[in-house]
């Protein structure tokens, strides 16, 4: 145990910890900020899949409507006045004459479904964007904590480096530095592989 420590505390032991921090603290930081970048990215579709779908319900609602109202007119109209009826008629929507072939109620769930398909798509699309813009953002966070471990211990192993070959305090910082490494690595590995926090939708 005590040639680990002297050996811990040597410069080869040292200097080698000190570059694995170093590297390990820049492949999170990248890492990081690769996903906080797609985290924007896919919050931004979202949004506008979120507002185009919310134009879409408007114009849907709308053409809706106007089925009503076509079709009022077009029922007060046909006994009477079938020229006026067909007019109407005309102006039907597609899903409103779906409806009336099926001859199961006019205002069918089957033409709700219909008038709403490309808006509840659209709607879709954007829960599951900003599903993986969170995701992205825990994998962030996630980073963001290794990247905390493994700056802190290379803080202890470059402060370490500095005190003498025979200091207790330079055993003490090297050993912290060793576990923060260790603890680092195995966070990453874990966030990575083991437990990822971005998955296939």
């Amino acid at each position: 145990m005590k040639k680990f420590f002297g050996f811990l505390a040597s410069e080869v032991a040292l200097g080698t910890l000190i570059a694995l921090l170093s590297v390990s603290t820049a492949v999170a930081s990248y890492e990081g900020a690769m996903a906080d970048s797609e985290q924007n990215k896919y919050e931004i579709l979202g949004m506008q899949f979120l507002n185009d779908g919310n134009a879409e319900y408007l114009t849907a609602n709308q053409q809706i409507t106007q089925d009503y109202s076509y079709y009022d007119n077009w029922y007060l109209n046909v006994d009477e006045r079938p020229e006026i009826a067909a007019y109407y008629e005309g102006d039907f929507s597609q899903s409103l004459q779906d409806a009336i072939a099926r001859d199961n109620g006019i205002w069918d769930d089957a033409y709700y479904e219909d008038m709403y398909t490309y808006p509840n798509e659209l709607s879709n699309e954007s829960d599951t964007n900003f599903e993986i813009g969170s995701q992205y953002d825990e994998k962030g966070d996630r980073l963001q904590l290794v990247m905390l471990i493994m700056a802190l211990g290379l803080a202890l192993a470059a402060w370490g480096s500095l005190l003498g070959a025979e200091s207790n305090m330079r055993i003490m910082f090297s050993l912290f530095g060793l576990i923060s490494f260790l603890a680092g690595m195995s966070l990453y590995i874990y966030y990575t592989f083991i437990s990822p926090a971005v998955v296939a939708i």
